[in-house]
């Protein structure tokens, strides 16, 4: 019963995820690389998303864009990470409960 519990609270993460991925595939290309950050502003978008959740991570991502702009400096910004991570991330991208090696 956990388990689909948490798979239903993951849902608004993993459409966030899946929208940045679309975003990243057919927009983000025809930009080229002009961001002054690294991360990207998208992929920084794409990891607090997947680490801290749709809301959180939107908000985390606001600051960000907040800061991009022709007088900053850029340089490295990586996501903040949370000190115990409760999720796993899949090679695609999104966000599943630990499988705790039953079945």
């Amino acid at each position: 019963m956990n388990s689909i519990r948490g798979t239903i609270i993951l849902i608004p993460r993993n459409v966030g995820v899946v929208i940045l991925r679309v975003y990243r595939a057919v927009i983000s290309p025809l930009y080229g690389d002009v961001c002054r950050f690294y991360p990207s502003c998208s992929a920084y978008a794409l990891g607090a998303v997947q680490e801290h959740g749709l809301a959180w991570g939107s908000a985390l991502t606001a600051r960000r864009l907040s800061h991009c702009h022709p007088w900053s400096e850029g340089g490295i910004d990586d996501v903040p990470l949370k000190s115990k991570r409760r999720y796993r991330v899949t090679k695609f991208g999104f966000v599943v409960a630990p499988s705790h090696g039953k079945g």
